[in-house]
């Protein structure tokens, strides 16, 4: 079955929550091992640059997929309009 476009919606409204919360925990947990030391706020902000730059990659990637199988599903249609498949009796 297919998923609807609501759902859809909201998988990728708490994909993007999710990711974002990881995101920030994981620099609260590990940039004081590198001597790095932030405020929350600084760690929400870098949080929020990096899920923008997430969403984007995530888009351009699912773009550049959907070419490929548009370009496959075309040069499918094509072939078979050159090569029509031959009867024998």
């Amino acid at each position: 079955m297919k998923q609807s476009r609501l759902m859809s919606l909201a998988e990728s409204i708490a994909n993007v929550a999710v990711g974002y919360g990881v995101a920030v925990l994981t620099q609260i947990l590990i940039f004081p091992t590198f001597g790095l030391h932030t405020t929350l706020a600084q760690n929400l902000k870098m949080g929020a640059i990096f899920t923008i730059v997430s969403i984007a990659r995530s888009f351009a990637l699912r773009r550049v997929f959907e070419a490929i199988r548009m370009r496959k599903a075309c040069s499918a249609d094509l072939s078979a309009l050159r090569s029509p498949e031959r009867t024998t009796n």
